[in-house]
This record gives structure tokens, sequence and C-alpha cells, in this order.
């Protein structure tokens, strides 16, 4: 099992919508992404919540059932058509991958 978790922060403004607005469109979607391939086993999306701590505004917490269904999803072709907006809104990304 591979597990793969991402965070991003997002820029006060950008693509024409502040930070809030830019976090729920990119939960929306990578919600989309959930059933793209055969392997994905977990797949959570959660934006920051004004009631406890994050230092980050959107998180994935996904599992696949191998590196073979992760790198799959990373070329599928709906999750390659996320990174133009996620690249115009994030001002920083953190990722992990690890296997268990």
């Amino acid at each position: 099992m591979i597990k793969h978790i991402v965070m991003w922060k997002l820029k006060d403004h950008a693509e024409g919508a502040d930070r809030a607005a830019n976090a729920r469109k990119m939960k929306e979607m990578l919600d989309a992404c959930a059933n793209l391939v055969p392997g994905i086993l977990a797949f959570e999306v959660a934006i920051a919540q004004p009631d406890l701590e994050a230092t980050y505004d959107v998180v994935l917490y996904s599992a696949f059932a191998s590196k073979e269904a992760l790198d799959a999803y990373q070329s599928h072709p709906e999750h390659q058509a996320l990174k133009p907006f996620f690249g115009a809104v994030r001002d920083a990304r953190q990722c992990m991958d690890y296997a268990l």
C-alpha cells in the first residue's frame, strides 16, 4: 500500500477569487478524482477549518493499492487537468508518499 498526502497553501487572491473560494473549488475538483483508477483505497480532501489548527489550506489524504495505481492516478488526464488551476492558485505545496 502507498499513502499519498499533499497539502496546499493558497494565495490570498488568484484566478479572480479569494483563498476560501479557491479552496472550495480545489476540493470539488479533487473530489471528482476519487474513483479515477482502480486501486484507490482511500481518498479524502479537507479544507482548513477556522476553529482547528492548520498551516495549509487544503489537504489530500489518499491510499493506493500499489505504486502502479498511484502512477496511473497521477498520469490520468483528469488529474493532469487540475494542474494549471492548482499551479495558479497555490503559494506552496508539500507532498509525501510512503509505503506500508
